[in-house]
């Protein structure tokens, strides 16, 4: 199977694994064969063993903070407008209907995410829109 070669005390074995079958390892030493009990079966890790820092929080981190400044409405698909339920200036909640749109012959409805208010509207009943176009912007 393998050949050895271990220098014990100045003195040079050449060590030949025959075979091996459960616990019991046939081998050769020096011309000499030997049935050698295995106890343990040692694993070396070729793989290097990765230690990460603890993670490290600023303080105050875990509080929620209020995000401010405007949330943009994008096109999920390539549609058409098909109605516009809000106008600049307009105050809408989580949840309110903003549009219905129709993408892959299927109308859908936007529902607003965030509450604020419309800062701006980029588009009118019957447009057509491309994905990731923007619709609306809602100022928080």
């Amino acid at each position: 199977m393998k050949t050895f070669n271990f220098i014990i005390r100045g003195t040079e074995y050449e060590v030949e694994i025959k075979s091996l079958e459960n616990s019991i390892a046939k081998i050769e030493v020096n011309g000499s064969l030997y049935n050698v009990e295995l106890q343990k079966e040692v694993k070396t890790s070729k793989t290097p063993i990765l230690i990460r820092k603890p993670v490290v929080l600023p303080p105050g981190s875990e509080q929620i903070k209020k995000q401010a400044g405007s949330y943009k409405v994008k096109a999920p698909l390539p549609g058409n407008i098909m109605k516009v339920f809000v106008k600049e200036g307009d105050k809408v909640n989580t949840g309110d209907n903003l549009l219905i749109y129709e993408a892959m012959k299927m109308e859908n409805t936007l529902k607003s995410e965030k509450a604020g208010t419309i800062k701006s509207l980029s588009v009118k009943e019957g447009d057509a829109v491309l994905q990731d176009a923007l619709l609306l912007e809602i100022e928080l």
